[in-house]
């Protein structure tokens, strides 16, 4: 089994700089998926020293994103590409400084076929700073 803290990020997800917005796969399981993320003052959703909401959206999906790219690796096929259908109930409690660490987590609560629905759940120093679900499609090459 692969381990997922050594993995390089970017064999996971699409996304290249400047949109990566996580840093390492922490946990994984058929079901739920958890990153980690260190906001930097360079990042592009950042303003007035604040990780704004698009990042914390994108910080959900690239999650989702983590979660089917370590499942694809470890059963080595080829990562279909997701997209969002559709983001319901975003609820943002707080926004992160810059250099705050925020913990990911995202759960498949339902699945047929090529498409998911996810619950995504930011936290920040053990504090629940955003939550939303997303409909995610997948399209298989």
């Amino acid at each position: 089994m692969i381990n997922p803290q050594d993995l390089q990020i970017w064999k996971l997800i699409p996304q290249r700089e400047p949109m990566i917005m996580i840093d390492s796969l922490v946990m994984f399981t058929d079901t739920i998926c958890e990153t980690s993320f260190e906001i930097l003052e360079s990042n592009i959703f950042v303003k007035d020293g604040l990780f704004r909401e698009p990042g914390l959206i994108e910080n959900i999906a690239q999650t989702a994103a983590a979660k089917i790219g370590y499942k694809s690796l470890v059963e080595n096929v080829p990562t279909p590409v997701g997209f969002i259908g559709s983001v319901n109930n975003l609820r943002v409690y707080s926004l992160p400084a810059v250099h705050s660490i925020l913990t990911t987590s995202v759960e498949v609560t339902y699945a047929i076929m090529d498409a998911s629905i996810i619950k995504g759940t930011i936290h920040s120093s053990g504090e629940l700073i955003a939550e939303c679900e997303m409909k995610i499609f997948l399209q298989k090459s």
